[in-house]
């Protein structure tokens, strides 16, 4: 998936003359966190967060203050880290990641076309998980070996159940083994979980005390 597919384009941005308070009072107004700031040929040369407002004043209401008719300018986070439409959101993720950042203007032709937030990339995992669609989750511990995805999914296939999405975790225990961690579109994942074990695979979750499966 590339950025193209989960960035705003509705976007909201202000020149670095702006004042903090004209700021404030568009987040308030649009409830948004991030404004990206440019300059007249829309590049963007700097952006401002909720945060840095609260540092200003933390209140939640703006005071008759001149601290809020200063330049946005003066507080604003200049050259932000900026992406690009055709960026794989893994890449902007990790990005976030490393640079511990919450949103990220994106661009092309060094004109600004689009934002994305970490409220963008969290729905997004969301979807790609199916942890919004009705559903049961299931990990299993597998050999570290080519085929076994292929083999555990002919059990699924068997029970008709539909496979929303596939995550494959470290084993914290064996470098031998992975943890597989299948949503599947089954309510009740019973007969299917003691399918599983009944040919080999160890089922780690759900694991229900006192429930014999």
């Amino acid at each position: 998936m590339i950025v193209e597919e989960i960035m705003n384009t509705e976007i909201h941005t202000l020149s670095p003359n702006n004042t903090i308070r004209e700021a404030y009072q568009l987040m308030r107004e649009h409830k948004i966190r991030h404004l990206p700031i440019i300059d007249e040929q829309k590049c963007v040369i700097g952006i401002i967060t909720e945060r840095d407002i609260k540092n200003v004043y933390p209140a939640r209401e703006v005071p008759d203050s001149s601290l809020f008719d200063a330049p946005i300018d003066s507080i604003m986070t200049k050259n932000p880290i900026v992406g690009h439409p055709l960026d794989f959101v893994e890449e902007i993720a990790l990005t976030f990641y490393e640079s511990k950042i919450s949103c990220m203007p994106i661009v092309t032709a060094g004109e600004l076309v689009g934002i994305v937030t970490t409220t963008d990339l969290l729905y997004t995992y969301i979807e790609l998980t199916g942890a919004n669609k009705p559903g049961s989750k299931i990990d299993i511990r597998v050999t570290d070996k080519p085929g076994m995805l292929f083999e555990i999914s002919k059990i699924f296939n068997d029970h008709k159940a539909n496979v929303l999405s596939v995550l494959v975790h470290p084993d914290g225990e064996s470098t031998n083994t992975r943890i597989l961690s299948v949503r599947l579109q089954v309510i009740n994942p019973l007969s299917i979980i003691e399918d599983l074990r009944q040919q080999g695979y160890n089922v780690l979750w759900p694991n229900l005390p006192g429930v014999t499966l």
